[in-house]
């Protein structure tokens, strides 16, 4: 997941301050520390088995849209430090938890510990619906996870450009939510499938911007056959992205605080 700057957003509505997430559910301890400098692996993730959910060298804004599933973009305001500095986090709860239980526990640990505060806003804007294609969907296996640290989408680099991704237990508005991090706008669940998947996705992701068609990437003669995201969902999956307007939630940074050491 590429950390990019955040887009300004104007001619934003105020819908409703937001709400604290469910006091009740926090882990049973966490630990959360200034990532050592120069650190070259970087994620975040609920850890198999569902009772974990750890962090290497991530930043603030990165940990609010994982917690909140948005783009990056969709994550505005707060001070600047949010994107600069970074943190590790190791933080386990009480018993094996659902997906969704892990998500507000880590919603009410930067609540905590950065005190962090927010509101929501909503902005009519360019979105992608995932959908179900006319032929119907194909080449996914239900299968459920039986536990929140089990649904997950690896992500290989086959070569430059070429991608392959697994899903493994992942249910729709998680793919939805992964090709929104790849794409130029957030992507909405609209295929009505419910519960967790398996499949795997193999496509060609689109030149940088500047890029010399016939020149290097990485070192490597660019090569940029093979089915755009767009092709592979449909020919692969039987799943479509339909570009349309519709409203999008923004998360707007009134308050954060960096955390005291553990």
């Amino acid at each position: 997941m590429g950390l990019r700057r955040v887009c300004a957003v104007s001619a934003l509505a105020v819908v409703a301050l937001a709400q604290a997430p469910a006091p009740n559910l926090t882990f049973e301890v966490a630990s959360i520390k200034p990532s050592q400098p120069g650190a070259t692996v970087r994620g975040i993730r609920p850890a198999p088995g569902g009772q974990r959910y750890v962090a290497q060298s991530w930043p603030l804004r990165g940990f609010i849209y994982v917690a909140y599933r948005l783009k990056e973009e969709q994550v505005v305001g707060g001070p600047a430090w949010m994107d600069t500095d970074f943190f590790d986090m190791n933080a386990e709860a009480a018993k094996p938890s659902t997906v969704d239980e892990l998500h507000v526990m880590l919603q009410n640990l930067l609540a905590d510990r950065f005190k962090l505060k927010f509101h929501h806003e909503t902005k009519e804007m360019p979105v992608y619906a995932l959908t179900l294609d006319k032929s119907g969907a194909k080449n996914l296996t239900p299968n459920q996870a039986k536990s929140g640290g089990d649904p997950w989408i690896d992500q290989a680099a086959v070569k430059p450009l070429h991608d392959k991704w697994t899903g493994k237990f992942a249910p729709m508005e998680f793919l939805a939510w992964r090709l929104s991090l790849i794409l130029d706008r957030p992507v909405v669940d609209e295929t009505g499938l419910k519960g967790g998947y398996d499949f795997e996705l193999a496509f060609t992701r689109e030149l940088p911007l500047g890029t010399n068609p016939n020149g290097l990437l990485n070192g490597e003669p660019i090569d940029a056959s093979g089915p755009s995201v767009f092709d592979a969902l449909r020919e692969q999956l039987g799943l479509r992205l339909e570009a349309k307007r519709g409203p999008a939630d923004i998360l707007v940074i009134d308050h954060a605080e960096k955390p005291s050491e553990d």
